[in-house]
């Protein structure tokens, strides 16, 4: 195990994991309410968060560790294909400025603490909430393990193995957000986001010059995928829908994740979250030069057992071990920020829209709020279980699948923001048909993200889950208009 440990490089890392463990539990006491025993205040931070926490929070939990590994990893194993996650990232921030303080005014005025709340307060349906909290919860689990997959690779990169390492830091962001809630990883945002600047900026200003340049970096990796058949540094023409359709149908998923709506539930105010779609774009900026150490990972040469190691290897080659144990607490802290509030919107929408609709209807706000504390360390041990147990392939199949999945809900809880026409079993029929369709789908074609298409002699590739989602549509529509038609009483057909 100790073989080739860097000492250096670890006793960096161990420094600053301490430091954002200490801060995780101070955090309790960081703007502190009377009480944290409400749904409130643990899991939406008394919904005070100003446009500075929700900038670093938002970065934090929509920028992950995994994406610090994935989006290089993916680079380099592909090339101009894997940059998909900047347009992405660039036409969300539109649809966040537009929908988001909407959907904002509403929780607030309403109460509202999840999507869940947001379904059967706009619709009265019991099982439209269900089936919407429950897609939730699936789709955020492989998220979790994800992180895990991303703290796992940094520590491995110190010299550490075996399982242990890894146990202990969850068992710090089980604890510490058991404690304080979103609190903590609002608070430790601020620490994992400059420290991710910081070392991408480095990066990219120090790595090329080591490499003979931007030029050299572009040539080797032009060379490199020539050499292996497959991939480019340019699209083909016939990438260019099915790249563009990822990108549009990943950002419409983006903030329906428990995660991300968190965020935006936990700010202050609409004009904070305009303001946060204004100033996110800066972490576009950083992702590309992120997306950049795949191609530079080409020009240096690297020869790794898996895509994922290409970043750790990078930073292990061409910097002193000091750096390199900062730019890995860097990425493990960057699991820590989204894995604590991934477990926290996955346990407000069980707590809210499970125990509180089905299992305990009187449950005492306090009560509420320790079944979600309760449920968020259920959530990260089930991550954790299928880190250690299932191969890591099964979590990425999975979360291929939850994009798709978590996309589906978009109707029911956007549409009803604007009009007032649909009914609720239209929206749960559309919902349950692109659910499943889009699953057979991406089964059928081996859990990859694009289908093709084949009408006539024309063939097109789109992201499997914008199909989805387009099925999903057509249903509710026809469903709804064959409701009119029919003359039912909406409020029956809403499920009240």
């Amino acid at each position: 195990m100790t073989a080739d440990l860097d000492i250096p490089a670890l006793s960096v890392f161990v420094f600053f994991f301490l430091l954002v463990t200490v801060m995780g539990f101070v955090a309790a006491r960081w703007r502190r309410p009377e009480t944290l025993a409400h749904l409130d205040e643990w899991g939406l931070g008394g919904r005070k968060f100003g446009t500075w926490i929700t900038w670093f929070l938002i970065g934090g939990d929509f920028y992950t560790a995994y994406t610090v590994i994935a989006v290089p990893a993916l680079v380099y194993a592909v090339g101009a294909y894997g940059f998909f996650a900047l347009p992405y990232t660039i036409i969300v921030y539109p649809f966040v400025f537009a929908v988001m303080p909407v959907l904002w005014q509403a929780a607030k005025d309403k109460g509202y603490v999840t999507a869940g709340d947001v379904v059967y307060g706009t619709y009265g349906s019991r099982t439209l909430e269900l089936a919407v909290a429950l897609t939730g919860v699936i789709a955020t689990m492989p998220y979790i393990a994800l992180q895990l997959i991303g703290m796992e690779v940094a520590i491995k990169a110190l010299g550490l193995h075996g399982e242990i390492p890894l146990i202990v830091a969850f068992l710090v962001l089980a604890f510490y957000t058991y404690s304080s809630g979103l609190r903590a990883p609002a608070l430790i945002a601020f620490v994992k986001d400059i420290m991710i600047y910081v070392v991408v900026l480095v990066a990219v200003a120090i790595v090329p010059s080591k490499l003979g340049g931007y030029g050299a970096v572009f040539d080797a990796a032009d060379a490199a995928f020539k050499a292996k058949g497959s991939g480019g540094i340019l699209l083909s023409p016939a990438q260019i829908l099915p790249y563009a359709s990822l990108a549009l149908g990943s950002a419409l998923a983006a903030f329906m994740y428990p995660h991300t709506l968190t965020g935006i539930f936990a700010s202050s105010g609409g004009n904070t979250i305009r303001k946060n779609a204004v100033l996110l774009p800066a972490y576009t900026l950083l992702l590309g030069l992120l997306a950049m150490l795949g191609y530079m990972g080409h020009a240096a040469g690297l020869k790794v057992t898996s895509n994922n190691d290409v970043v750790p290897a990078l930073f292990k080659t061409l910097f002193p071990g000091w750096f390199a144990g900062f730019a890995f607490a860097a990425i493990a802290i960057g699991a820590l920020v989204p894995a604590a509030v991934m477990s926290i919107g996955a346990a407000n929408l069980f707590s809210r829209n499970v125990w509180k609709a089905y299992v305990n209807p009187n449950v005492t706000p306090s009560g509420e709020a320790q079944v979600a504390k309760i449920t968020s360390m259920l959530v990260k041990i089930g991550a954790l279980v299928a880190i250690l147990v299932l191969p890591t392939q099964f979590a990425l199949d999975l979360q291929l699948l939850g994009g798709l999945w978590i996309l589906q809900t978009l109707p029911a809880l956007v549409f009803g923001l604007y009009v007032s026409w649909f009914r609720a079993p239209a929206l749960l029929a559309g919902w349950a048909v692109g659910f499943v369709a889009g699953s057979a789908i991406a089964w059928s074609d081996g859990l990859k993200p694009l289908h093709t298409l084949t009408l006539g002699d024309a063939k097109f590739t789109l992201y499997t889950g914008l199909l989805a989602l387009a099925v999903n549509i057509v249903v509710a529509v026809v469903v709804n208009a064959a409701l009119s038609l029919g003359g039912r009483n909406p409020a029956v057909a809403a499920g009240r």
